[in-house]
């Protein structure tokens, strides 16, 4: 699977954190990799799982970073679609050196256009190209 595909993937996961407690989302996972959906193999699904992991350990600075950029709205009322692309993108920009900010913010709005609401490709970009200038 390629860097595009893991990443498609760990939002799926980080998406399913919204709705289960940290203690539920190792069931979640198999749950997830079980699900048929698509093909994976182990080393994706080690890359998948430490990846969604490592963001999780963040979210509370991460929703701390986003909720100080978000101009004229507040972290509650962010879609939980965009919440999740955002909480991958931010933590890719700024702890991941092997991403990029230009990648992160590409395939973001790329997830946001193809999962998100309407608009939900704008408004992730606008989000996200300050952490693209401060880095």
């Amino acid at each position: 699977m390629n860097r595009r595909g893991i990443r498609e993937q760990v939002f799926k996961l980080l998406f399913r954190a919204e709705f289960n407690t940290p203690d539920q989302m190792e069931e979640q996972a198999r749950f997830f990799f079980d699900s048929g959906d698509f093909t994976a193999t182990p080393a994706d699904e080690k890359a998948i799982i430490e990846k969604t992991r490592k963001i999780m350990d963040k979210i509370p600075e991460l929703d701390q970073m986003i909720g100080s950029g978000l101009k004229g709205w507040r972290l509650d009322r962010v879609g939980k679609v965009e919440l999740a692309i955002l909480r991958l993108a931010v933590y890719e920009i700024c702890f991941d050196d092997d991403v990029p900010a230009g990648a992160a913010i590409n395939e973001a709005v790329e997830l946001a256009k193809k999962f998100g609401q309407d608009n939900a490709g704008q408004f992730v970009n606008g989000v996200l190209a300050q952490f693209a200038a401060e880095k």
